[in-house]
């Protein structure tokens, strides 16, 4: 008997090979939808224990866009909305995060990545962005960047470029007119929270759900989008191959 192990390595295999590699996306966004689903479906006694297994395929996603070259990925790990939560359930998803963090900090599963954060880490426990700020520093360098999108809005961000650039015009004594000129896509782009990282070319949602929920408004405009209908914790490697096999198989118009 074939043991399913050897089929879905078979099947990886096939996969890589139908992927035409000079048109893989240079940034792909996650977002890592199902995690208490998953955990009701399984039975697990908490979501906690979901966590944490997402969390180790979120380490196993990052090691296959590194082996497939993708050169920036942004990770969308707590939206804005969610810090409005119950404080028992954010809780442990905080010990958990913590936990990716430093793991993160000696994992070399990341040794060929910068890690930046993008969101409101202010408004988190303090003890989180001590880990943050350690990780940053350790991991402040590398060819690829890993972006990790942590109490993240995209109306919000969009609204605090808005603001940093009328500021920045305000302080060069600019009249109002020069103000409306400087109003750009290339200069608010400069006062996004990435001014540095490319528009995403491929977002990938978990669980089923079919929308985006602000997930980088502005650099999303002409992404290609997949959604996946298994829960984060159960993602695989062969069903990131499958969205790198439709991406490369899709035409983009970029609103042509």
């Amino acid at each position: 008997m074939i043991s399913p192990r050897l089929i879905y390595s078979i099947y990886e295999n096939r996969l890589q090979k139908l992927i035409t590699k000079e048109n893989l996306p240079q940034h792909i966004g996650l977002i890592h939808d199902g995690h208490r689903r998953y955990a009701r479906k399984e039975g697990l006694l908490s979501y906690e224990v979901s966590y944490k297994i997402g969390m180790e395929r979120l380490k196993d996603c990052l090691l296959w866009c590194d082996e497939a070259g993708i050169g920036h990925v942004t990770s969308w790990l707590l939206s804005r909305e969610n810090l409005a939560r119950p404080s028992e359930e954010l809780g442990p998803y905080y010990e958990v995060l913590n936990e990716l963090f430093e793991d993160l900090i000696i994992d070399d599963v990341v040794d060929n990545f910068k890690i930046t954060f993008i969101g409101s880490t202010d408004l988190l426990p303090q003890k989180l962005q001590e880990t943050i700020e350690r990780l940053k520093e350790v991991r402040g360098g590398g060819q690829k960047t890993l972006t990790i999108a942590l109490g993240y809005g995209g109306r919000q961000e969009i609204l605090d470029a808005i603001k940093s650039l009328i500021d920045e015009n305000r302080n060069n004594e600019n009249d109002f007119d020069t103000l409306l000129e400087n109003v750009t896509d290339d200069q608010l782009r400069q006062h996004l929270y990435s001014p540095d990282s490319p528009d995403i070319d491929l977002i990938i949602r978990t669980s089923g759900e079919s929308r985006l929920s602000g997930f980088l408004l502005w650099q999303s405009a002409y992404s290609e989008v997949i959604f996946q209908d298994v829960y984060w914790p159960e993602f695989r490697k062969i069903d990131f191959l499958r969205c790198l096999r439709e991406y490369t198989q899709r035409e983009r118009r970029f609103g042509q």
